[in-house]
């Protein structure tokens, strides 16, 4: 099969779909490899490297586009609808439910689109979508630190206080994978934690590691709001399969904050968890609603590319080798939760949840 591995086009975007490693495991079972000219640079890795490693390195992106399986970061950009083709297998994220006009494109195309984000194992698990949430939480404790800082804008706030001075209060709603990881840099932190989940199954484990360190709470409206209000930082992490994240910050509550309080909002790619988001990129990355500054970037792990690139591809490669050796059906025979995967096929939404969200 001919894979093919296009630039980036999504604004700030600086990922790549594949490592060197990754092209020799491909072409090493016989699959040519085509990676666009440049691809890698935002990366860090040199057209010579995936050269030496079996890659064919193309100038002209519809070439790349051409092949049977191409493998992506990001969600098809407007500028690349015209690739988009009937016998097309493509394999990336696609966030369609915060993204209608890819997923009419994607239908109208009639080609077979696999969603790295909703592949979903027998235990509930999203193994594609792991990776980048486990950066996008750290990250989003990082950046909201930085924008905390008086000279950008926010509070002036220190998350780990001083002695003789309070930490920052940080409040993290929802506790799967991206919010975990946010607690957990946030206390490294030592900043005054909070974490809202609407499962206590996900809360216990979370109390036990911590040791009483990190506050959990049932995620219920009133209290969400009323922690939200005294919060220095909150860092929305709320997913739901597929389908839109739920409004959990209302527009009220934000008028309420403190004015210089800083809102991550990591369910940007589904839509956002505040009522008050919007997507921004990396090159502008905030701005202010009521004094308070949001920072609503769909694509937080750009941010850190060399880190994602490799993260991504070491749960992602298994899955486009098995697409790559027996197509489409026989790789979903083989890893059942790749089927959940399938978000597009024969000119129609066939995952249930992303068709609700776009009904």
């Amino acid at each position: 099969m001919i894979v093919g591995v296009p630039t980036e086009t999504k604004r700030d975007e600086n990922r790549v779909a594949i490592t060197p490693a990754g092209v020799h495991e491909l072409s090493s079972r016989g699959h040519t490899v085509l990676v666009e000219a440049g691809a890698g640079d935002g990366s860090r890795v040199p057209d010579s490297e995936f050269a030496e490693a079996g890659a064919t390195m193309v100038a002209d992106a519809s070439e790349v586009w051409g092949a049977d399986l191409v493998c992506k970061v990001k969600e098809p950009q407007a500028d690349e609808f015209r690739h988009l083709r009937a016998d097309l297998t493509l394999f990336t994220y696609l966030h369609l439910a915060a993204y209608p006009a890819v997923a009419a494109a994607l239908v109208a195309s009639g080609c077979t689109a696999l969603a790295y984000e909703t592949v979903q194992d027998s235990q509930g698990r999203l193994p594609l979508l792991a990776p980048m949430s486990e950066i996008a939480g750290r990250m989003a404790v990082q950046v909201g630190a930085h924008f905390l800082e008086r000279a950008a804008g926010g509070r002036g706030i220190l998350l780990g206080g001083a002695p003789g001075v309070e930490p920052g209060r940080v409040v993290v709603i929802g506790a799967g994978m991206a919010g975990v990881n946010a607690v957990s840099i946030a206390r490294g932190m030592e900043a005054d934690v909070t974490l809202f989940d609407v499962s206590l199954d996900r809360l216990r484990p979370m109390d036990a590691v911590h040791r009483g360190a990190v506050k959990t709470r049932m995620s219920h409206a009133l209290d969400v709001a009323r922690a939200v209000v005294d919060a220095d930082l909150v860092i929305g992490a709320v997913l739901l399969p597929g389908a839109k994240a739920p409004r959990v910050v209302t527009a009220e509550t934000v008028r309420r904050m403190r004015p210089g309080a800083v809102m991550v909002d990591i369910s940007i790619d589904q839509g956002g968890c505040f009522e008050t988001s919007r997507e921004t990129s990396h090159s502008d990355p905030v701005y202010e609603v009521d004094g308070v500054l949001h920072y609503c970037v769909g694509n937080i792990p750009g941010a850190v590319p060399r880190t994602s690139t490799w993260a991504l591809t070491n749960v992602t490669l298994p899955y486009a080798m098995i697409l790559a050796d027996r197509g489409v059906d026989g790789a979903m025979a083989a890893r059942p939760e790749l089927a959940a995967g399938l978000n597009v096929r024969g000119g129609a939404i066939v995952h249930p949840a992303v068709a609700a969200a776009l009904a």
